[in-house]
């Protein structure tokens, strides 16, 4: 059995073990008739460096299945292994240290400080994590370069457009270096000219390594994404190799 994550970063990458890996994962809210089975017996794998993308008609399980991915919810039965360890036996604060240490996310609201510049909303999760400033300063810069946003630092959410303010939150997501990116419904605010601008930063990110998983109800979105997942009735329906990230089918 793998450790629980401490509070640092892992540094070994795992190439025989999934990632992310769901055995017969069950979500149930409510009881009796009021019983929804959100999700149904889901088996799913995901490797390091993987760009996933899921899709599903509303209620078919794919956001919870993020959520669970994501640590943000428990699954009523089944297995989670997050990098061999069973995420079950975590304690809250160790699946806490999880999210804080080997997760970024990105969601569909950009949910940005308005008040705040790019760097300050990228520099957040490094004053959670204790970081010092001058540190945490260099470490936003380098992010928000790697999503083209050199120059924007000093920019505050009103005077950046909605491609710009998702830049800045894939930024923070990056900014502690996670082993995988959560990204729900990514472009579903932008018109498609940003999205597509949006898509080519996630593409460039996982061509330099980074494992993605994307939730997206657009079909052109989930064309970027080197494999497509789909849920129907929470479950996985279908599952298949897109043609590879950056390249053309």
């Amino acid at each position: 059995m793998a450790e629980a994550p401490s509070d640092a970063p892992a540094t070994e990458v795992r190439d025989t073990a999934p990632l992310i890996a769901l055995h017969g994962i069950t979500r149930v809210y409510g009881s009796g008739e009021a019983e929804v089975r959100a999700l149904d017996g889901v088996e799913l794998a995901i490797r390091e460096g993987e760009f996933v993308a899921i899709m599903g008609p509303s209620g078919s399980g794919k956001s919870t299945a993020m959520n669970i991915i994501g640590c943000l919810d428990r699954p009523t039965d089944g297995h989670y292994l997050f990098n061999g360890v069973e995420v079950a036996n975590l304690s809250r604060d160790q699946r806490a240290l999880l999210r804080r240490h080997y997760l970024g996310f990105v969601f569909q609201g950009f949910n940005l400080l308005s008040r705040t510049t790019a760097l300050e909303n990228v520099e957040l999760p490094l004053i959670y994590k204790g970081v010092p400033r001058s540190e945490r300063v260099e470490l936003a810069r380098t992010a928000l370069a790697r999503v083209g946003l050199e120059g924007r630092e000093h920019h505050t959410p009103s005077q950046l457009s909605g491609g710009q303010q998702q830049r800045v939150a894939i930024a923070r997501a990056l900014v502690g270096s996670p082993m995988v990116v959560l990204a729900d419904e990514p472009t579903g605010n932008l018109d498609t000219h940003m999205s597509e601008e949006i898509m080519e930063v996630l593409e460039q990110l996982n061509r330099d390594g980074l494992t993605i998983v994307m939730v997206t109800h657009e079909e052109d979105m989930a064309r970027h994404a080197g494999r497509l997942i789909t849920f129907i009735d929470g479950r996985v329906a279908h599952d298949h190799q897109n043609h590879p990230a950056g390249e053309e089918a």
